[in-house]
């Protein structure tokens, strides 16, 4: 953290990214755990699938709900609510006895991580202004999506070393931490009065992803044909339908469809779409594939990964500043295409695996892609809409980017073709960069550098 920056500050953001850094965490630890997950509780990819997908479904759904409620209720209060719940479900993950019961308490633990990214970034869009925001939006995201990274790493060695039920402990202690800074913070709540919760778009909106995601993943197993599937899928589509149209008529809705009046609100929200879909997807299958498929052990597919943390954490914040002073567009048109880029490396992985020649080109590419990415993609969205509004602003982004996640990884025994052997690595690999390319494109058509005014949907 810059050495000039007011204690107040530096509080604000350290709990900003502690708080953050929990919910990232435990999204991607999950990854590398996977295959110990089948190994003890049973089922296959579609229980992989639902591991995940429960847990972005909350998330993405009730994200939304959770920008409302940070400025009803206050941000500090929510970012203590998601704490407890988020230490309580880890803990009956731990316990999980059966596969059912895992994928309930993962979507419960969505609930909670949904209370937390929103009135984190709202802190921080709240405290710094110009400059300064660029900076410390760069801080956190180095830490956050270091986070998001770091994780298969964790885990990995979490499941070789002990067991794969620890993966979901290991957030106990930023928890009680984040608590414990809330605490000496002592800094009033700010709340916006006169606002509602949106409960009933909350139920169209969880229905909808819902219903869709299910047909999605069970689609492979019992075919369009079965009523289960096409009849999910109509309930999840119209449910969702109707979602929008609430947010369209509703007196204080949980998206307001208002802030897409903004161009780089609703570029960079297209772009975050296509991006973190990539992003999930890549995941999911390289922490699957190397262990199923290449024989690594569970923290060895976890380092896999590392070059990516140390890229995030070196050079983000300087990203930040750039991007504060130069704009984001070139950054984010430049960094999808360099992941792009990556992804494509990956094809050369075949059947006489060799990490450093096959896997560790891509890693480094995407790395570096990423990191011109994320910050400057985060500074322009928030940059877009007036400081007012930046708790519910933060949560529409986030829920796009879990949004996204989600539909990826229903669609993946579709995009691997039924199972993640070598061919369905590549046809994933190939997909990502596709994924990504488009994101730089979007980026480059619809991003600007300099909005005539911040508060132009305020």
């Amino acid at each position: 953290m810059p050495e000039r920056m007011p204690r107040d500050q530096r509080l604000v953001l350290t709990i900003a990214i502690l708080a953050s850094f929990v919910s990232f965490l435990d999204g991607t630890v999950v990854t590398v755990a996977l295959p110990a997950i089948r190994d003890d509780l049973g089922g296959g990819l579609a229980t992989q699938q639902w591991v995940v997908d429960a847990y972005l479904i909350t998330l993405g759904a009730l994200i939304l709900v959770a920008g409302s409620l940070s400025d009803v209720y206050g941000r500090i209060r929510v970012l203590r609510w998601g704490l407890v719940l988020f230490g309580i479900t880890s803990i009956a993950i731990a316990a999980a006895p059966t596969p059912e019961f895992l994928i309930v308490a993962r979507a419960l633990q969505g609930v909670a991580g949904a209370l937390l990214v929103p009135s984190s970034l709202a802190l921080i869009t709240a405290t710094f202004r110009d400059a300064a925001q660029a900076r410390a939006i760069g801080i956190w995201t180095a830490a956050t999506t270091g986070a998001m990274v770091v994780g298969p790493v964790i885990g990995g060695l979490s499941v070789d070393l002990l067991s794969w039920r620890l993966v979901f402990l290991i957030n106990v202690v930023p928890i009680v931490i984040t608590l414990w800074l809330l605490a000496v913070l002592r800094r009033p709540d700010v709340r916006a009065p006169g606002r509602t919760v949106d409960v009933w778009g909350a139920v169209l909106c969880t229905l909808g992803l819902g219903g869709m995601v299910f047909a999605l993943i069970e689609q492979p197993s019992l075919g369009w044909g079965s009523p289960a599937i096409w009849g999910s899928a109509a309930v999840g589509v119209a449910s969702f339908a109707g979602f929008l149209v609430r947010q369209a008529t509703a007196a204080d809705p949980m998206m307001p469809l208002d802030l897409f009046r903004a161009r780089n609100f609703w570029a960079g929200n297209l772009a975050t779409a296509f991006v973190y879909a990539a992003l999930s997807l890549n995941g999911f299958v390289v922490g699957v594939y190397l262990q199923q498929g290449a024989g690594l052990s569970a923290t060895l597919a976890g380092l896999a990964t590392l070059p990516i943390t140390i890229l995030m954490i070196l050079f983000s914040s300087r990203v930040g500043d750039l991007a504060g002073r130069f704009g984001p567009r070139l950054f984010m048109t430049v960094g999808p295409i360099v992941m792009a880029a990556g992804a494509l490396l990956l094809l050369s992985v075949g059947e006489a695996f060799d990490y450093w020649t096959q896997v560790l080109p891509g890693v480094i590419a995407f790395g570096l892609g990423l990191t011109l990415t994320v910050s400057p993609l985060t500074s322009a969205i928030l940059g877009a809409i007036d400081t007012s509004r930046s708790g519910i602003a933060s949560a529409v982004n986030n829920a796009i980017s879990r949004v996204a996640g989600l539909i990826v990884i229903a669609m993946l025994a579709t995009i691997v073709g039924g199972a993640l052997d070598l061919d369905g690595f590549h046809r994933a690999a190939v997909v990502t960069a596709a994924l990504l390319a488009v994101g730089g494109a979007v980026s480059f058509a619809g991003i600007r550098n300099r909005l005539p005014a911040r508060s132009d949907v305020g």
